[in-house]
């Protein structure tokens, strides 16, 4: 279904995230970071992880999940590293690097990389929730609920969207050519810098030509038509997975600020690590990844 080499965007498939409408399936990836950004336990955000990985193995988008795990420990490392060697608030000292001038005491401490760990699973979380929501929510349909509110902004983010495959089609195009060179694809930074020269300045010519052809065609002055009186839309009826996702969403919200204000998620880095592990906390972990594998369990009028 999906290649190594393929981009990820957004295709229908099989299942109850993508069956269910735009709105709802945004709506529920916000408050996937919502709980993601309240909560700061390391048990609640590996919970929330697993959740979201099987979520997204649900929606038959589990590989690319995986990749982007794998992606997102690029970015994860350095955020423990740096904060090991800039922090100083800790008092459990690991290891004495002596005088750095003028970072000070170079005393690297336990509650640094804890902490950074918490900020690097955050970070991590809020890449798979993004990946999550950029491969199941019908951007087209997303972008024609907010056309009400502003067309041109809704016409210049539905032209941006249809561009990034069009980019990455370039791309791979021009890495395809660079490999049937008499002397093979140049490696190296300079070649990954030429592909991106030659992308950019590519986007760039496409970017007059549409620019031309919406002028031409009168996008600069014109306004969304009115509708024609006596011809209504039928309004959609919500689905079942609708229903489901949107319960959904408000159970994650309600159990991420429970648990932060009931203490069930409590934890604190400095100057101490604190972060009690109690019948609360294992109960909100099993809730909330209940609250969000639930909706994936009915998989009838899923066909895309």
């Amino acid at each position: 279904m999906f290649t190594g080499t393929q981009p990820f965007f957004y295709r229908r498939l099989s299942s109850p995230l993508h069956a269910a409408r735009a709105g709802v399936s945004a709506a529920w990836a916000i408050t996937l970071t919502t709980a993601s950004l309240v909560l700061f336990h390391p048990l609640a955000l590996l919970a929330l992880t697993l959740a979201v990985l099987g979520a997204g193995f649900a929606a038959r988008i589990g590989r690319p999940l995986v990749r982007t795990l794998r992606t997102a420990a690029i970015v994860a490392v350095p955020i423990v590293l740096v904060n090991v060697l800039v922090s100083r608030d800790g008092l459990t000292v690991f290891a004495r690097l002596g005088d750095l001038g003028p970072f000070g005491q170079g005393n690297l401490t336990l509650e640094a990389v804890v902490y950074g760990a918490v900020i690097a699973l955050k970070v991590t979380l809020l890449i798979l929730i993004t990946t999550l929501a950029s491969l199941a929510v019908d951007p087209d349909e997303l972008l024609r609920a907010f056309r009400r509110l502003s067309f041109r902004s809704a016409l210049t983010a539905s032209l941006s969207t249809r561009m990034i495959p069009l980019l990455a089609a370039d791309g791979q195009r021009l890495a395809e050519a660079q490999r049937t060179r008499p002397a093979g694809a140049p490696a190296g930074a300079r070649a990954r810098v030429a592909l991106l020269g030659a992308v950019i300045g590519g986007s760039l010519d496409r970017a007059m030509d549409v620019a031309a052809t919406l002028e031409l065609r009168g996008f600069a002055v014109t306004r969304r038509p009115s509708r024609p009186p006596g011809r209504t839309r039928p309004a959609r009826s919500w689905s079942r997975h609708d229903i489901a996702f949107a319960c959904s969403a408000v159970t994650i919200v309600a159990l991420a600020v429970l648990g932060r204000l009931r203490g069930a998620a409590s934890f604190q880095a400095y100057p101490l690590v604190h972060m009690p592990v109690s019948g609360g906390t294992l109960a909100l972990c099993a809730a909330l990844v209940a609250a969000i594998l639930l909706p994936f369990a009915d998989r009838r009028g899923i066909d895309p």
